[in-house]
Formats: C-alpha cells, structure tokens, sequence
C-alpha cells in the first residue's frame, strides 16, 4: 500500500510546487527562486535527518559518483517546472512532465540502466504513452 501511497504524495506535491514556485518566480525571479526553495528544502532535510537519519554518509566514499547527479537534477527540476508552468499553464505543464518521466522510466528499465532491474519491453509500453498523449490531447480541448 505504502507503494502507491508515496508516489501518489508525490503527485500531488509536485503539482502544488509547480504552483508555489511560479508565483514566487513572478516576485523574485526563476533562478533565485530555485535557489531559496533548495535552501529551505536543505535546512528541513538536515533536521529531519538529525532527527530520524538512520544512514551513514561515512559511506559516500562507496556510492558511484555519477548517481551524485541527482542533486544536480534536482535544480534543473525545479527551473523547468516552473517555468513550463508560466509557459504552458500547470495542468499541461505537469502532463508533458509525467509523459517524458514515462518515456525515460521504459528506456531505463528495458536496458536495466544505472542498475535498475530490466523488464521486458512489449506493445503495452507504447500504446500506454500514445493514450496517455491523446488524453492530453482530449483534456485540454475546449467545450
């Protein structure tokens, strides 16, 4: 349950962020919005770490350097979401967003890339995207 249960409290939270962090980019600007956002998102995740961190990093000695990137992601994440809420609006913004995370998820677990499991490919994999672009499509037509 707890399986579907996060990714869902992602969702969600991602959508209210898009928001949240294009409103303050009309204020301050794009960049420096990223830029705050990070800095609050560290001071609350070093509390929660201090608090309930159960990890080690005397063992990032041991972790491949290159799976580092996702701080590096993390940054550009944020920058593009809010900006392709200001240009596109939030709904489109966040599906083009879920179809091109798809997209990346298929190609990274049919080559089993950065060490995830390989799972087969089949027709189901494309057609799921092709539906996902038509509802897209249908949602953002006007009545």
């Amino acid at each position: 349950m707890l399986g579907i249960l996060y990714p869902l409290l992602a969702g969600i939270l991602i959508s209210l962020q898009t928001v949240f962090n294009a409103r303050v980019s009309e204020k301050i600007g794009l960049w420096e919005t990223t830029t705050v956002i990070h800095v609050i998102g560290l001071v609350l995740v070093t509390v929660i770490t201090l608090i309930w961190g159960q990890g080690s990093f005397e063992k990032l000695a041991e972790v491949n350097k290159l799976h580092l990137l996702g701080g590096v992601f993390g940054v550009f994440i944020v920058f593009s979401i809010a900006k392709g809420a200001s240009l596109l609006g939030v709904s489109l913004s966040i599906s083009v967003l879920l179809i091109s995370q798809l997209v990346m998820a298929a190609i990274i677990d049919t080559f089993g890339l950065f060490g995830a499991k390989q799972i087969a490919f089949d027709y189901t994999k494309p057609l799921g995207i092709l539906i996902m672009i038509a509802g897209i499509i249908i949602f953002k037509i006007k009545g």
